[in-house]
C-alpha cells in the first residue's frame, strides 16, 4: 500500500467533510499531532501492510518532530507597545531567554526595518491592542506593511505571538490575533499557539514563555519544573498556576523593571522600585484646578520621590496602585454574609477577603471570565449564553451597562465561598497618568493632573477607582504606591532647537506642562506652540497663570485656545488647527514636532482629521498624500500621540 493508496482509502463523504472541517480549525502543529495520533491508532490495530506500517511510522516521526526542541540561532523579540507593558515584558523575556543560552535581540516594531523580515528565522512578537482592536500607534506602519501587497513570503520564518489586551473590551487581543493570522498566511511556521493575555498577564505570559523556551532550547536549558507544569497544563487546555512558571522569570524582572520604570543607574538594589514594588510616594499637595462654578472637577497633585531612585522623563506616565472604595468592599462582604476575616489565597500569599477586595482584586468592572463564573454560580442560563462566540457583542454591551455589584445583586447566588469568588476576579491593575512636571524644574517631585470620574448608572452613583482614590481619599503625608512607566514614543526632540506644536484638551495638557518646565529649567529657547481646549475660559483654563507667564516671557511662542461653552457656537481645538493651517504647516516645514494628547475616541480622531486637512490643503495633493505625509512624520518621530 502506497501513501497515495492510503490517501485514497474508502472514506464516506460525510466523514471526509468532518475531517476537512477539523483540518481547517487546526494549526500546523496541531494537525501534525492529530496525524500522529491516528497513525498510532492504525499501528495498534496490527492489520497494516508493510508499506502501511512504513507510512504510519513516517507520520508518527513527523508528529514527534513537531514537538521536539528547535535550535534557534537567534531569537528576535519584537514588541508593539502603547503603555509600556509589552516593551517591559519583551525585555524580561530577553533576559530569561539569555539565561537559557539563547542569542537574543529585542526591538521596538516602530523602529524595525521591514526589509529585514524576509531574512529572519525565529521571531517572538509581543503585541498590545489599542482602541478598537488596533495595534499601538507606533506599530501601525509595520501592521500596514504586513497587510499590504509588498509583504514578503515568510516560509523560512518560525514565529510565536504573545498578545496583550483587556477582556472587558470587545476586540480583546485583536492586534495579536491579526498578526498571528497574517504571518501564517504569508507562510511562516507557528512555533507555539498564540497566548492571549488579560491585564493581569504576568503568570499566563510566564508559563507560555517557559513552553516556548523549552521548544527552542530543550529540557536542559529551561526550568524542568516550570516546563513540566506548562506542558501538562497545555495538554489539559488550562493555565499554569502563578507560582511555578512565573518564579523562573523573577530573576530577570528586577533589572528590566529598572529600565522600564525609570530607576536611576547605580541606585542600590534595596531602593529599586517598579510595577511589582511601587514606591510609597507621600502626598505633598492636592489642589483643585478648576474654578468655582465649573461643571468639571480637575485636581493637581504633587507627590514626593525623594529616596526612590525614580527618574521620570518628560512624556513618561506614573503608574498608581490605587485601592478600591471602602464602601463598596463593605457592601460586597455584607451582601455575601461574610465576616471579612475569611482567608483567601491571592498570588503567592494569603490575606483576608476584606484585604483582597480592598487592594488586590478588581471589584468594579465586569470581565467575561467573571460573568461566566457567576452564570454557573447562580444558575442563570441566559447569562451563560452570553459566553458564546455569537453573543460577543451582547456580552460587551452587558458589561458596559453593568458593574460587578449590579450583577451579584440582580442575579443572586447562594453560599458563595470567599476563595471561589476571589479566584473568579482578576487582579486590580495600576492606572497610568501622564506626568505633569519635570525633575529638572521640581527635583524629587512628580505632579499629576487628574479629573475624577463620577457618574450615575441605574440610579446609583459610580466613580473611577484611581481618579477618586487620588482626589478624595488622600491627605497630605499619605503614601501613594507609584512607579514610573516609560513612554519613549512621546519625547521632546533630540534637537533642543527643534520647534514643538502641542495639541491637547482637558487633562491632555499635563505632559506639555512637563515639556515647558523642562525647557525652562535647561534654558532651551526653541519655538513652541500650544493648542488647548476646554469648556470655559474663566473656570477651566488649566494651569492658566503658568501658560500666560511662559507666553509673556517668550518661552511659549504661540497659544491658541478653544473654549466650547463660552460662545453661542461650540468651538473645539481641531477648529483652531484649521484656522491656523498656513502658519501651522509652515512650522512643520521648518522641522516642528507635533504632539497630540487626550481622548482617543473623539478628540484625537478629530484632531488627526484636521491635520490631514491642513496638510492636504497646504500641499495641494489630496487626502491620500496628506495621510502618507503624516505617516512619514510619525515614522521620523515628528508626529507623536499619547491617547487613551
Amino acid at each position: 500500500m502506497t501513501l497515495t493508496e492510503i490517501a485514497e482509502a474508502a472514506i464516506k463523504d460525510a466523514d471526509r467533510a468532518v475531517i476537512r472541517d477539523l483540518a481547517r480549525s487546526l494549526s500546523a502543529e496541531q494537525a501534525l499531532w492529530v496525524s500522529g495520533y491516528f497513525a498510532g491508532v492504525a499501528e495498534a490495530r496490527g492489520d497494516l501492510s508493510a508499506a502501511g506500517r512504513e507510512a504510519s511510522t513516517a507520520i508518527s516521526q513527523a508528529a514527534r518532530a513537531a514537538q521536539a526542541p528547535v535550535a534557534a540561532s537567534l531569537l528576535r523579540i519584537l514588541y508593539a507597545s502603547e503603555s509600556g507593558n509589552s516593551a517591559a515584558l519583551a525585555r524580561t523575556i530577553e533576559e530569561r531567554a539569555r539565561g537559557s543560552g539563547l542569542r537574543t535581540g529585542v526591538e521596538d516594531l516602530a523602529r524595525y526595518k521591514t526589509r529585514a523580515l524576509a531574512e529572519e528565522e525565529t521571531i517572538l512578537f509581543v503585541a498590545s491592542t489599542h482602541g478598537e482592536g488596533d495595534p499601538p500607534e507606533s506599530a501601525a506602519p509595520f501592521f500596514e506593511f504586513l497587510s499590504g501587497p509588498r509583504a514578503p513570503l515568510l516560509q523560512r520564518l518560525r514565529f510565536a505571538v504573545l498578545a496583550l489586551g483587556d477582556s472587558t473590551y470587545e476586540f480583546f487581543c485583536e492586534a495579536g490575533k491579526r498578526l498571528d493570522r497574517r504571518l501564517e498566511e504569508l507562510g511562516a511556521v507557528r512555533l507555539l499557539d498564540r497566548c492571549d493575555c488579560d491585564v493581569d498577564y504576568e503568570a499566563d505570559a510566564a508559563a507560555w514563555v517557559e513552553r516556548l523556551l523549552a521548544r527552542l532550547v530543550g529540557d536542559g536549558a529551561a526550568s524542568a519544573g516550570a516546563q513540566a507544569g506548562a506542558s501538562a497544563a497545555g495538554q489539559a487546555g488550562v493555565s499554569v498556576p502563578p507560582h511555578a512558571a512565573a518564579a523562573s522569570m523573577k530573576g530577570a524582572t528586577a533589572s528590566v523593571e529598572d529600565a522600564a520604570a525609570g530607576v536611576r543607574p547605580g541606585v542600590a538594589a534595596t531602593a529599586r522600585y517598579g510595577r511589582q514594588r511601587p514606591f510609597p510616594a507621600p502626598v505633598l499637595a492636592s489642589l483643585r484646578l478648576t474654578g468655582r462654578g465649573s461643571s468639571k472637577d480637575t485636581r493637581h497633585l504633587e507627590l514626593g520621590l525623594e529616596g526612590s531612585g525614580l527618574d521620570p522623563l518628560p512624556g513618561d506616565a506614573l503608574g498608581v496602585a490605587a485601592r478600591n472604595d471602602p464602601a463598596l468592599v463593605s457592601e460586597l462582604i455584607e451582601h455575601f454574609g461574610w465576616s471579612g476575616a475569611e482567608p483567601v489565597a491571592v498570588g503567592e500569599g494569603e490575606v483576608s477577603i476584606a484585604q483582597a477586595l480592598a487592594g488586590e482584586l478588581e471589584i468594579t468592572a465586569l470581565t467575561p471570565r467573571f460573568v461566566q463564573w457567576w452564570a454557573g454560580a447562580c444558575g442563570d442560563r441566559q447569562l451563560a449564553e452570553l459566553g458564546s462566540a455569537q453573543s460577543r457583542a451582547q456580552l460587551g454591551a452587558f458589561m458596559a451597562d453593568n458593574q460587578l455589584i449590579d450583577l451579584v445583586r440582580s442575579r443572586p447566588a447562594q453560599g458563595v465561598a470567599p476563595q471561589a469568588f476571589a479566584q473568579a476576579l482578576r487582579r486590580l491593575q495600576p492606572r497610568l497618568y501622564s506626568i505633569a512636571s519635570s525633575l529638572a524644574f521640581a527635583p524629587d517631585e512628580v505632579h499629576l493632573c487628574v479629573a475624577p470620574v463620577r457618574y450615575s448608572l441605574h440610579g446609583r452613583d459610580r466613580h473611577g477607582v484611581a481618579s477618586v482614590f487620588l482626589a478624595d481619599r488622600l491627605e497630605p503625608g499619605d503614601g501613594v504606591p507609584v512607579y514610573v512607566q516609560r513612554n519613549d514614543h512621546f519625547r521632546l526632540p533630540d534637537d533642543p532647537a527643534a520647534p514643538i506644536v502641542m495639541i491637547g484638551a482637558g487633562t491632555g495638557v499635563a505632559p506639555y506642562r512637563a515639556f515647558m518646565q523642562h525647557r525652562e529649567a535647561l534654558g532651551l529657547g526653541a519655538k513652541s506652540w500650544l493648542f488647548f481646549g476646554e469648556r470655559n475660559f474663566r473656570t477651566d483654563f488649566l494651569y492658566q497663570t503658568e501658560w500666560q507667564a511662559w507666553h509673556r516671557e517668550g518661552l511659549l511662542t504661540r497659544i491658541d485656545l478653544a473654549f466650547s461653552r463660552d460662545g453661542e457656537r461650540k468651538v473645539y481645538v481641531q477648529q483652531r488647527l484649521l484656522e491656523q493651517a498656513a502658519p501651522l504647516f509652515a512650522w512643520l516645514e521648518e522641522g516642528a514636532h507635533l504632539y497630540v494628547c487626550g481622548d482617543a475616541g473623539y478628540m484625537a480622531r478629530d484632531v488627526h482629521a484636521a491635520l490631514v486637512e491642513v496638510v492636504a490643503g497646504s500641499r495641494g495633493r489630496g487626502r491620500e498624500d496628506a495621510e502618507e505625509h503624516l505617516r512619514e512624520l510619525q515614522a521620523a518621530g515628528r508626529y507623536q500621540r499619547d491617547v487613551y
